[in-house]
């Protein structure tokens, strides 16, 4: 789908860690038809500098409430210019924009980074009859502020830390096979550092257990039609990652 343009009001726009961010925007045709994997592609600027516009995932969406949020992490100009922006600002927001995850009756999240906040999507609007746990994983402690977003959320959190300073030592790999080996999983969801999901679904698939991934490309248009964000897939196919994506079955993009 080609998503809604919408000149969003800022609802908030808050630093949660050294370099990451939450806003809430006022932005109900998104709210009312985002789905959990979706993104929003935000113009950050009126001009011409940065001239592209920059790929979000969705956090949360509230229907009723008409918001959508967003986490982002600064790593260049058009996210510093973001932090500069204040409740009552607009921001020009096209959305929903990609394929969604689907969810099912039992799942394990796995999220990385800011690859966490697709994850908090999920967990925040699970369906009737949908569970779900989820693998945070972290450098060290500094970062473990992202676990308080799930505190809200009806999810059992588990965090891994490369240094072992909180949670288990090591990848949120190292864990995976304890819980797979003691739920009944219907599906594995991740997103995240590449090498990160690409040990996410080996794992899943010596268990068996369905993956599906969501990639992290630097996109164009968020449409389809730059090509700047395509990818190889199995078969000698040739995907958009905006269009086609971001969420595709692991074993389509990790072969």
């Amino acid at each position: 789908m080609s998503g809604y343009v919408e000149k969003g009001e800022v609802v908030r726009n808050t630093q949660i860690g050294s370099d990451v961010w939450m806003m809430d925007i006022h932005a109900p045709k998104q709210a009312a038809e985002a789905k959990v994997g979706q993104f929003c592609n935000v113009r950050v600027a009126d001009s011409t500098a940065p001239l592209l516009r920059r790929p979000i995932s969705y956090a949360g969406f509230d229907a009723e409430k008409g918001t959508i949020t967003l986490l982002y992490r600064v790593v260049g100009t058009g996210t510093e210019l973001m932090t500069k922006l204040v409740a009552g600002d607009t921001l020009d927001c096209l959305g929903p924009l990609g394929e969604p995850f689907v969810t099912t009756p039992n799942m394990l999240l796995v999220g990385g980074g800011v690859g966490i906040a697709p994850m908090l999507c999920i967990a925040s609007h699970l369906k009737a009859g949908e569970t779900a746990q989820v693998i945070l994983g972290f450098r060290n402690e500094s970062e473990t502020f992202w676990a308080d977003l799930f505190k809200d959320t009806p999810v059992e959190v588990h965090i891994t830390t490369d240094d072992g300073s909180v949670g288990t030592k090591g990848f949120p790999t190292a864990i995976m096979p304890e819980l797979i080996g003691s739920n009944d999983f219907t599906s594995v969801m991740t997103c995240g550092p590449t090498p990160m999901m690409k040990g996410v679904a080996a794992v899943a698939k010596e268990f068996d257990v369905p993956c599906q991934v969501s990639l992290e490309e630097r996109m164009g248009c968020g449409t389809g039609g730059c090509l700047g964000c395509a990818c190889d897939g199995s078969g000698n196919k040739r995907y958009k990652v905006c269009k086609d994506g971001p969420v595709f079955p692991a074993e389509e993009v990790f072969f």
